[in-house]
């Protein structure tokens, strides 16, 4: 498929790479290193897909996106970025982008992402723009993470929102269940609020007034009429947490809600409407529990006209260092602290637990560090990680020593693969992810670099700049 490409890059190295292997492929590609020659380009060569950068000498890739958007450029328009911003992602997504791809640029991926955007243009017709994203994005809880998981994630709310669909979203507890059905209701034009009840936390007869409300006098204790939040919700969107703790005879009442759109108060007789958008969520396996009878069939059809599937933090440690960040900036705000910072070893702590309590449990483990640490920096003795001690960290990990120190620990000599995974995460630190400079220290190749990096498992510090 013979197609015109224009790529909008200011890396003349890497805009020269990109232009080779769309060639190759038999594409014809035309290249812009600035927003204003991207704007004449359009113009002039009305070319079938745009790959854009987002950082670029007089402006953001963004706004050039959201420009070729509200003028309804027919090309389909791909984003790339160094950034690991989903909110971005979303937003890029949201105004007409038909993907996002991460610096640096994997090539079998970009063929691939490209050959999907020529084939299906239409698609990105699908998902319109709500508008350019200002300050009040940025004051809403923000998804975070840099990792494949996370972006599909970020794709899947983009292209959900705006649909009145309900949404079953799964995944083990404390991975973010509530965080991302509140980013798709925030992503979406519903005018009404977002209601999130936790249906493990009530009884079934406090939770089935919790829903549907109650007349005064319904029963004992209800001294007064009491809207349920599925009236509260109305025009947006009631989330259900841990549907699959609901008991069956009220799954029955919701079922009826569901497909009928009415309900009635407990003790009442009126008649009432709801077109309050269903986001639900479950830690449970509910195909598994229907098999067991402890779950309707019906329901959960109801329920799953759209999946997200969110993956435990285990499967998704490259997040944890801007999950650390964020969480860091709110405790600290929580606890009336000056924002700390954390050590390299601390860190290395926290990327290599399985966190069986996910996102919640290191929420948890932070604040109780933040609690605990005195000075302005949160080191490895503030955490508290069962079954996992700091000596071994350190030990594993590499400790913060040279190599003319390394000598005797604890009663044993290091091993020469110990002494080198700490010297290299010793220079990966000091030259803050920058793997030109650490091999220039080394003296090593970049190939040599990477397949030690991986070997030794070590952490290549989130301070990326462009390489």
């Amino acid at each position: 498929m013979n197609s015109r490409i224009l790529i909008i890059e200011d890396d003349t190295a890497l805009s020269q790479i990109l232009a080779m292997n769309f060639e190759d492929l038999g594409h014809e590609v035309v290249e812009a290193s600035t927003l204003a020659r991207a704007r004449e380009l359009v113009l002039q060569e009305n070319p079938d897909l745009i790959l854009m950068d987002q950082g670029l000498p007089d402006g953001k890739g963004y706004d050039l996106l959201c420009e070729f958007s509200e003028q309804q450029v027919s090309a389909a328009m791909v984003m790339m970025t160094a950034e690991h911003d989903l909110e971005l992602a979303i937003s890029a997504i949201k105004v007409g982008a038909f993907d996002f791809i991460h610096k640096p640029i994997k090539t079998e991926e970009l063929n691939h992402t490209i050959s999907r955007a020529l084939e299906h243009q239409k698609l990105s017709r699908q998902v319109e723009a709500l508008g350019a994203v200002g300050e009040e994005v940025l004051s809403q809880p923000r998804l975070l993470g840099q990792s494949q998981a996370m972006l599909n994630v970020s794709k899947e709310i983009a292209l959900i929102a705006e649909s009145p669909s309900r949404v079953l979203i799964t995944g083990e507890s404390g991975t973010g269940k509530e965080l991302i059905a509140s980013a798709i209701h925030y992503h979406s034009h519903r005018s009404g609020p977002f209601i999130a009840l936790n249906c493990a936390a009530l009884v079934d007869n406090l939770l089935e007034s919790e829903l549907f409300g109650h007349e005064k006098g319904a029963f004992t204790g209800a001294v007064s009429r009491k809207p349920g939040k599925f009236e509260v919700a109305v025009d947006g969107t009631l989330f259900l947490d841990e549907i699959g703790e609901m008991a069956l005879p009220l799954q029955a009442k919701l079922l009826r809600v569901l497909q009928e759109g009415t309900f009635e108060r407990i003790g009442g007789h009126q008649q009432l409407y709801s077109n309050a958008r269903i986001i639900a969520a479950t830690n449970r396996n509910l195909l598994e529990e229907v098999a067991q009878g402890r779950f309707r069939e019906d329901l959960y059809y109801r329920l799953n006209a759209l999946g997200i599937h969110l993956p435990p933090l285990r499967e998704r440690s490259e997040d944890i260092p801007l999950l650390i960040d964020g969480l860091l900036a709110r405790i600290c705000r929580a606890e009336g602290k000056t924002l700390l910072s954390i050590s390299s070893v601390a860190q290395r702590m926290l990327q290599r637990y399985e966190w069986p309590g996910n996102i919640r449990e290191l929420e948890n483990i932070l604040t109780q560090a933040v609690i605990r640490s005195r000075g302005a920096t949160i080191e490895a003795d503030a955490l508290v990680l069962p079954g996992q001690t700091v000596s071994e960290v350190m030990d594993v990990a590499g400790k913060k020593c040279s190599v003319g120190a390394v000598g005797k620990q604890d009663g044993d000599f290091l091993t020469l693969d110990q002494v080198e995974a700490i010297h290299i995460q010793d220079v990966l630190d000091y030259t803050e992810g920058h793997k030109g400079n650490a091999c220039k220290i080394l003296d090593i190749s970049r190939p040599a670099l990477d397949r030690k990096i991986n070997r030794y498992d070590l952490l290549v510090a989130k301070k990326m700049v462009k390489q």
